[in-house]
């Protein structure tokens, strides 16, 4: 579904990603490892259309997206989780939620059911404001924020950082849901090697703006993927 080649980026003088080569496909999750500073956001920023690539081509559903905008990109099914999580702290989670409604026709514009089957505890507060939610909590809004949109393609940036255990085990189960559901490509940067191998059915190495390892997980060597991640 996703297929990215030969990919450069820059910002300025400076080049973050050196001819990336990646994809995702429907019913996987495509892991991208890497350490801090290495050019995963980057990645990710530019298959969202956040930030422009320097060459090489982003096609989805066999269409070149590489110069298409990000709100083009949503409308195509492309949704991002930024690290960070990015809600908006003065809108209540109800609200937070219906921004997901802008890229969606006016008939689709309504909270899917299942957002509150993955996502319970947010059904209790919808009303409280994003800002007073904790980090846990912020993080799993912004995933339903994402699946709002009802996207085909999900992109997740760190979604483990600073959060508590107990809700890094609800996220995994949330994704692993997702993705056997078998409609979805969902594209996972991670730092935490033990939650991505959980979920990965591929994955990729970052070191530097390259790809140095990348396969399948019945072919990783865990141990020489951690090494590649570690400070």
């Amino acid at each position: 579904m996703l297929q990215v080649r030969d990919l450069n980026l820059f910002y300025g003088a400076s080049q973050a990603l050196y001819s990336v080569n990646a994809k995702a496909v429907a019913g996987e999750v495509c892991c991208i490892l890497g350490r801090n500073g290495v050019g995963k956001t980057s990645l990710l920023k530019a298959l969202a259309g956040q930030h422009p690539v320097g060459s090489g081509e982003i096609t989805w559903q066999g269409k070149n997206i590489t110069k298409m905008s990000p709100y083009e990109r949503a409308k195509e099914g492309i949704a991002y989780v930024p690290q960070g999580r990015e809600i908006f702290s003065q809108l209540t989670v109800m609200e937070n939620l219906k921004t997901g409604y802008a890229a969606l026709p006016r008939r689709l514009r309504s909270i899917p059911n299942e957002i509150y089957t993955l996502f319970p505890v947010l059904r209790d507060m919808l009303n409280r404001r994003g800002g007073d939610l904790s980090g846990g909590q912020q993080q799993q809004l912004a995933i339903a924020r994402a699946l709002v949109t009802r996207p085909k393609l999900l992109m997740l940036d760190e979604p483990t950082e600073g959060i508590q255990p107990s809700i890094i085990k609800d996220i995994q189960h949330v994704i692993a849901r997702l993705r056997d559901r078998g409609e979805m490509a969902i594209v996972l940067v991670e730092q935490y090697l033990d939650f991505a191998y959980e979920l990965a059915d591929s994955y990729s190495v970052l070191d530097r703006g390259n790809v140095v390892l990348s396969g399948v997980k019945a072919d990783m060597d865990k141990e020489r993927v951690r090494g590649l991640m570690t400070v």
